[in-house]
């Protein structure tokens, strides 16, 4: 009879310390679930850019051979000034001795033609707002606190073919928080965030009454 009491105590302790054990690794997964979530979303936005600038440099490699086809080389130059001597020395065999002396128009050089630049290739960026813009963008608009779950729910809805965790999104108001970009508040066991308002600028009249009382 005890060695069949203590067999059960022991199945009880190690069941209480697998279901322990359980508990921590799904909390964990959770974390590391969230973190990779973050990463890829700093990944595709990474990505992104390097296609952009891949393009912008593609478009401004085009560009340079038109540059070189249209520059006036300068032996051109040379050449007009040979043609124009060999037409003055021409003029002057075909005047007439004893008329006096002939005068032999010099012929005018001919002005290079303009290069015109081509125009620069611009690549504009394609705005692709990021995760923290998207959700101080929502917490700016609303007149209320929000939860994470709430603000994940607004996103998602918003922007269906972008799907956002509400772990991420907890994330991402933690570190608005840290930022001074957002404030906290705990009701119960809920937390709710809200976006803190930039400070309004002084007007000329309080900055004047300022300057006054400083002198």
């Amino acid at each position: 009879m005890s060695e069949t009491s203590t067999t059960t105590e022991v199945a009880s302790q190690y069941a209480a310390q697998v279901a322990g054990d359980l508990e921590r690794n799904a909390k964990e997964q959770e974390r590391v679930s969230g973190e990779i979530a973050t990463l890829q979303e700093q990944l595709t936005a990474l990505q992104h850019d390097h296609t952009v600038l891949v393009n912008i440099q593609q478009a401004l490699t085009a560009t340079a051979p038109a540059v070189e086809s249209t520059t006036v080389p300068s032996p051109r130059k040379k050449a007009a000034a040979e043609s124009g001597s060999a037409k003055g020395s021409r003029a002057k065999k075909s005047s007439v001795p004893g008329q006096g002396r002939t005068t032999v128009r010099k012929p005018a050089a001919k002005k290079a033609p303009a290069v015109k630049a081509p125009a620069k290739a611009t690549g504009e960026k394609s705005a692709v707002p990021t995760l923290v813009e998207l959700v101080r963008r929502h917490l700016t608009a609303q007149s209320e606190p929000r939860s994470a779950a709430e603000v994940s729910a607004a996103l998602t809805k918003d922007h269906p073919k972008r799907p956002v965790q509400t772990t991420v999104v907890r994330n991402t108001l933690e570190s608005l928080v840290a930022k001074h970009q957002a404030q906290r508040t705990k009701q119960g066991s809920s937390v709710y965030y809200t976006a803190v308002s930039a400070p309004e600028p002084a007007t000329a009249s309080e900055t004047a009454a300022q300057a006054e009382k400083s002198k």
